[in-house]
């Protein structure tokens, strides 16, 4: 199994939400995240004074999914969250060893 974290711009989650729907996945799980890769954030100007925002409001989108579909899955949210800009987000792609669901027990693949 594979997990996908994908972080993304928070106007984007619609749309990347319908399009991973649109290929059968509706499991997943969304955060609210801040951080910043090379855009380095911008600055605001409150009350007359300038400040750095450094740490700019972004969405994490995790997937847990078999092995088989991470290329067709990790595609699809790459697709939908693209403006072309900086800031659009990343993709991190990762192993998972085991998933169990507690309401019954179902373990690996059938579980997530």
């Amino acid at each position: 199994m594979k997990k996908i974290e994908a972080i993304i711009q928070p106007q984007k989650l619609e749309s990347v939400k319908a399009a991973l729907l649109a290929i059968g996945v509706d499991g997943m799980t969304v955060s609210e995240v801040r951080g910043h890769g090379r855009q380095k954030g911008h600055k605001e100007v409150y009350r007359g004074m300038e400040y750095n925002v450094d740490l700019l409001p972004k969405l994490k989108i995790e997937i847990v999914i078999p092995t088989a579909r991470q290329e067709e899955v990790m595609r699809t949210p790459m697709a939908a969250a693209k403006t072309g800009g900086i800031g659009d987000g990343k993709i991190f792609l990762s192993d998972v060893l085991d998933a169990i669901r507690i309401r019954n027990d179902d373990r690996g693949e059938a579980a997530p």
